[in-house]
């Protein structure tokens, strides 16, 4: 039963994309998903209340520092993976969230003010690692990037974090209309109508294979119904 959070303390980074993505690409495989929407602007509550039922997926709005920690432990029984999204800005939730996580997803545009706010969030997950013992698993994701070019600024920003040995996903999230206008149809990429919305097909792909990667990077130890993750990140396959 991992618990995966997304963050970056700079607003607008596709971190709820993110978010969505790999929580309807979960659901869609057969696990059972809950949302801890943690982000003021509550987009992803936004999105439930849009689409109604989603089968083995469900979000627990306004979550916050004194709730988090209730939120698992209550649901614990019937979920299979929590998604954390916290708030696009530094606050004590952060503290919380990377302290309980089994992974860390840090979402990351091709520009500095995105690189910022995503140094925030390494550093603090240095801190927590040197001062308190621990070793906060985690990973940048980039968002947002156009599938034909490769900007100066995006080029500049892989060369920045492979000089801090920080690990970047081998799939990014494009940008795709798809991932843009299921936050104003509702539903899942595969309900998309697809002549309404355009490269349906690529879209889903891209949430299969970003999808995939992330359940790799589980660990061994996080067990789900009595099962070890190696069934689980089999399943999402």
């Amino acid at each position: 039963m991992p618990v995966i959070t997304f963050a970056n303390t700079k607003g607008g980074a596709g971190k709820t994309t993110a978010v969505l993505l790999l929580a309807t690409e979960l659901a869609r495989t057969g696990h059972r998903v809950t949302i801890l929407d943690a982000d003021p602007q509550l987009w992803i509550s936004h999105w439930a209340e849009l689409s109604g039922t989603v089968h083995n997926l469900s979000v627990i709005s306004h979550v916050t520092m004194a709730s988090l920690e209730t939120h698992i432990r209550e649901n614990r029984a019937n979920t299979d993976c929590f998604i954390i999204d916290l708030p696009g800005t530094k606050n004590p939730l952060l503290t919380m969230a990377l302290g309980i996580s089994d992974h860390v997803l840090i979402p990351v545009q091709g520009s500095a003010m995105d690189a910022r706010g995503a140094a925030e969030v390494l550093e603090h997950i240095e801190f927590l690692n040197r001062k308190m013992g621990m070793k906060i698993d985690h990973s940048v994701v980039l968002t947002r990037v156009n599938a034909m070019v490769n900007t100066r600024s995006l080029l500049l920003v892989k060369a920045l974090l492979a000089q801090k040995n920080v690990r970047v996903l081998d799939t990014p999230i494009a940008e795709r209309a798809a991932f843009r206008d299921i936050f104003d149809y509702g539903g899942t990429l595969a309900g998309l109508d697809c002549h309404k919305v355009s490269n349906i097909d690529k879209a889903l792909e891209n949430a299969r294979h970003f999808t995939n990667e992330v359940m790799r990077l589980m660990p061994v130890r996080v067990v789900r119904s009595g099962r070890d993750l190696k069934s689980f990140a089999r399943k999402a396959a």
